[in-house]
Parts: C-alpha cells; structure tokens; sequence
C-alpha cells in the first residue's frame, strides 16, 4: 500500500475528531496511520526537503483543508476540533470528503480563490492531490533535475584539464583539500599509473585520498576500478576517489563494493548535483523562504 493522497485522510480524519475531543496532529497521524495499516518503511518517507514525513504532511493538510471549509476548528496550534457543521456533514454519512464536495461551503471557495489557480481553473472532480507543500517540492526538484542535465551537458563539452580543475573545485567546496591552491597543486601531478592527483582528505592533511577522474562519454567498466584499485595498493592507499562524467557499469559497482580499499564512484548524474549542491558552475537566482506561524510570540502571560 501507498501513502493515501490527503483527500482520502479527510473524511477519516473528520471521523476520528467526530468523538467531539481535542485531537493533536501528532496524535491524529499516529491513528490514521493504524487505520491505513501502513508500515514502517510507508510511514518513514520524507519529503524530498527531508524536513518532515509525507504521511505527517498530508494529514495536517487534510486537517487545513477541513478547516478552510469550516468542518474543523484549530482551538490551539496542531490541534483539532470538530465544528457543528463538521458534525452535521458527518450525520449525513458521506461516502468521501474531496475538493468537489468542499466546495459547497462558501469559506472553502472563498480559499480556493486566494489559491494559485483561478477558480474556473481547477480540475472538474478534485482538487490537486499533491498538498501545496509537496507540489512545491516537485516543482524544485523537476527545475533542479532540468539544471543537472544542463550542468552535465556543459561539463562533457570541456576539455579533460579544465574537468580536473572542475573536479578540485568541487572537492574543496565539500572540504577537502585545504585551499584552492593547495588542492590544485595535486591534480595531474602524481604520475602514477591509474591515478590522476592527491588531495587531502581535511584541512589539516591528516590523510590523503587519490583521484581518478574521467572525462568520457562511455560507462567506466572494471578494468579501469581494477586498475584503479591496484594502484592504491601500490601506493598503500586504502581511500580513492573515482570521478566519471559518464556512468559505471553493475560489474564496476559490484567490485568496488567488495574490494578492502575504499573507493567511491562518483558518476556524471552524482556529480551535476554535488555541483548545484555546492555552487559549483551556477548562481542562486531566486530563494522562497516557506514560513510557519511563532506560537511562542502569540502566547500571553
């Protein structure tokens, strides 16, 4: 079973408060989730923010949209309570509570029009079953994928030296290397066979990490780990870095995954994002801050 879409949770939800007692989200999401039979894993997904669970999230916009309507009543912060309309819409016995039927109560249109949409714009049956916070992150992340893409394509048009100074940058943006300067001084300097540069894996030098970076356009396959990994052993080495504008192979992962040595595989779709993650080859142009109510302030003595 999915996480139910926060349409389905509304009329659950207003039959749970329906006891006519002060019901707290938290308590509210912890019987939904009973109700639903959802499992741990169902109940751990987040949010791509990673700031709160999906299912948390989506009974708490049930809850808003209720209220919009006028069905519930907040008497305190993440709290919720049944109104006399909410208990007579739940006397009629509805088969299910969705935007279609909220709209009757002039409140909750009143609320769809202070919305994104115009009124006239909505779809015919439901409102959107992404709550507005998770529509917000899908939008993020579909103009954050588009601008991976666009980073890559740029990336696998440079030349192999400008992709190691690349690669540095973005190693010393994630703190390694100590300075720009002192990071740089490493790349292309070892000489070894199967390796590319030396960078500090901190500040103070405590331990190095060497580098293989590879600007191609084919998969990397497990010659190129094998070769790699020998020569850390050469260098009795134990941590290594190998960086691929294009993708590894199964039988590449599968080896550097059993081998003593430590080596991450950083691929062109890992490393286009580090570069968004950390600034690297884009500006920020515009930041939205999403903002929520200071309970504290509004608290009297």
């Amino acid at each position: 079973m999915t996480v139910p879409d926060y349409q389905s949770l509304m009329l659950p939800l207003l039959r749970l408060v329906g006891d006519k007692q002060d019901h707290s989200l938290s308590d509210a999401t912890k019987t939904l989730a009973r109700q639903f039979k959802l499992t741990e894993l169902e109940l751990a997904e987040m949010l791509p923010s990673g700031r709160k669970t999906r299912f948390y999230d989506r009974v708490g916009w049930a809850g808003t949209y209720l209220r919009k309507a006028g069905l519930l009543a907040s008497p305190q912060r993440g709290v919720f309570q049944i109104t006399d309309r909410g208990m007579k819409v739940l006397s009629s016995a509805p088969e299910a509570i969705n935007g279609k039927f909220l709209r009757q109560f002039p409140e909750f249109m009143e609320f769809q029009k202070r919305r994104d949409k115009p009124e006239d714009e909505l779809p015919a049956n439901e409102i959107e079953s992404q709550t507005p916070e998770e529509a917000i992150e899908a939008a993020y992340q579909s103009l954050r994928q588009r601008l991976a893409d666009e980073v890559l394509a740029a990336v696998r048009g440079c030349s192999s030296a400008f992709f190691e100074r690349l690669v540095v940058d973005v190693l010393v943006k994630m703190g390694y290397g100590g300075t720009r300067k002192d990071a740089g001084k490493a790349i292309g300097k070892s000489g070894d066979s199967g390796i590319d540069g030396i960078i500090n894996e901190d500040r103070l030098g405590l331990d190095v990490i060497y580098l293989q970076a590879k600007s191609w356009d084919e998969p990397v396959g497990r010659p190129e780990i094998q070769k790699f990994a020998g020569a850390l052993q050469g260098q009795r080495a134990k941590k290594g870095i190998f960086i691929t504008t294009s993708s590894f192979t199964k039988e590449a992962q599968d080896f550097a995954s059993r081998i003593e040595s430590k080596i991450t595989l950083i691929d062109g779709q890992t490393l286009s994002q580090l570069m968004l993650d950390y600034n690297v080859g884009v500006n920020p142009v515009v930041a939205y801050d999403i903002k929520r109510i200071d309970s504290e302030y509004f608290a009297e003595d």
